[in-house]
C-alpha cells in the first residue's frame, strides 16, 4: 500500500502566535535602530582601548542576528516551486548557523588580539578631547557611550528570549544571547576604562578577554545546534537544551492506538518547524479492512498534525517490520525501536 501524505496546512503560526511573531518582527527592527546607533557611538570614543574595540566590534557584528531573522521571516512564508518543491523553512535554520557564527568568530578574534595586547603588555593611552570649548578625559566620553551600549541591550534580550520561547526560533534565541553579550561587554569594557584611569593598564586587555570567552561559549554553543538541525538530527528545543519532547509524545500516541502493533516517529527541524514520518505496523486485522486501514492512518496524521503547532508536515507508511532508532515507547513489554529488518 502506498503511502499517505496529508497536505500541509495553510498557516505555518496558530493565529494565537501571529501577533507574537509581529512582535519579534518589531523587536528586531528596534534592535538594528538601536545598534547602529550604539556602534556609531562608540566609534566617535574609540581612543586606543582594547575593551572598546571589543564592545565596538561585538556591537557592529550584533546587526547579523536580527538582520538574518528578518530575512528568514520573509523567506519562510514561500511556497514550493520548481527550485524548492519543499518551500524554504529551512531558511530559518541557514540564518540560525549565520547568527551563531557572528558569535563564535567574533569572541575568537577579541580573545586572539586581546591577549596579544596582554603578553605585549601595550599600555592603552586615554586621552582628553574639546567638548563645547572645554577639555574632558575621553574616558568620560567612553563610559557614556558603553552605557548606551549596554542598557538597552538588556531589556531587548529579555522581550526577545519570551518571544523565541512562544514561537520556537533558535534565530531569535541566538540574537537574545547577543544582546547579553552586548550588555556584558560594555560591563566589561566599564571596568577596563575605569581601571586604565586609575593606572592599571592591564585591566583593559583582561576585561576583553573576559567579554571574548564568554562571546565564545555561546557561539560554540549555537553553532554545534544549527549544524545538527541541518544535519536532520532530532529536534531539540529552542534553546538547545534538551531534545523537544514532542517526539516522545507522537510514539506514545501512535503505539497507544488499538489498531497499531507497533509505531514509532521520526521527525527532522526544518527552520521553525518539524518534519517527518510515522511509521506503523498494522495488526493483521486491520490489514483485512483496506479502505478501513487508509482511514485510520488518515485520522493518525490528522490527530499527530493537533499535537503541536510545529509539527507542520507528516507522512504516514505503514510497513512489515521496523528497525529505525527512536524514543523507546514499551509496547507488550517491548521497545517500540527494536524489531527486525524491514
Amino acid at each position: 500500500m502506498s503511502p499517505r501524505e496529508v497536505p500541509t496546512r495553510e498557516f505555518e503560526l496558530p493565529r494565537e502566535l501571529e501577533e507574537q511573531q509581529r512582535k519579534a518582527v518589531r523587536l528586531e527592527w528596534i534592535t538594528i535602530a538601536y545598534l547602529v546607533s550604539a556602534v556609531v557611538l562608540i566609534f566617535l570614543t574609540l581612543g586606543q582601548s582594547q575593551a572598546m574595540k571589543a564592545a565596538w566590534i561585538e556591537d557592529l557584528l550584533s546587526l547579523l542576528p536580527p538582520i538574518a531573522f528578518l530575512v528568514a521571516a520573509r523567506l519562510r512564508k514561500r511556497g514550493s516551486s520548481e527550485k524548492f518543491p519543499w518551500g524554504m523553512h529551512r531558511s530559518v535554520s541557514v540564518a540560525y548557523v549565520f547568527a551563531a557564527l557572528a558569535l563564535l568568530v567574533t569572541g575568537g578574534y577579541l580573545f586572539f588580539d586581546s591577549a596579544v595586547k596582554l603578553v605585549l603588555a601595550e599600555h592603552p593611552p586615554i586621552g582628553v578631547i574639546q567638548l563645547f570649548g572645554h577639555e574632558i578625559w575621553l574616558g568620560w566620553a567612553m563610559l557614556v557611550a558603553l552605557v548606551w551600549s549596554a542598557v538597552p541591550a538588556v531589556f531587548l534580550g529579555r522581550a526577545k528570549l519570551r518571544l523565541a520561547d512562544d514561537l520556537h526560533d533558535k534565530v531569535l534565541y541566538a540574537d537574545a544571547k547577543m544582546n547579553k553579550a552586548d550588555w556584558m561587554t560594555a560591563g566589561a569594557a566599564i571596568v577596563g576604562v575605569v581601571g586604565i584611569g586609575f593606572g592599571l593598564w592591564w585591566a583593559d586587555a583582561v576585561a576583553a578577554i573576559f567579554i571574548s570567552v564568554d562571546i565564545v561559549h555561546d557561539g560554540w554553543k549555537n553553532v554545534r545546534a544549527g549544524v545538527h538541525d541541518l544535519m536532520d538530527a532530532r529536534p531539540r528545543r529552542h534553546d538547545a537544551r534538551e531534545y523537544h519532547p514532542i517526539v516522545e509524545r507522537m510514539n506514545a500516541e501512535v503505539n497507544g492506538c488499538d489498531w497499531v502493533e507497533r509505531g514509532a516517529v521520526r521527525l527532522r527541524e526544518e527552520g521553525h518547524v518539524f518534519t517527518g514520518e510515522v511509521m506503523v505496523v498494522a495488526r493483521e486485522e486491520a490489514l483485512a479492512d483496506g479502505a478501513g486501514l487508509q482511514e485510520r492512518l488518515d485520522d493518525l496524521a490528522e490527530h499527530l498534525l493537533s499535537l503541536e503547532w510545529k509539527v507542520y508536515d507528516i507522512v504516514v507508511v505503514p510497513v512489515k517490520e521496523i528497525d529505525i532508532p527512536s524514543p523507546g515507547v514499551t509496547v507488550g513489554g517491548q521497545d517500540s525501536s527494536l524489531s527486525g529488518s524491514r
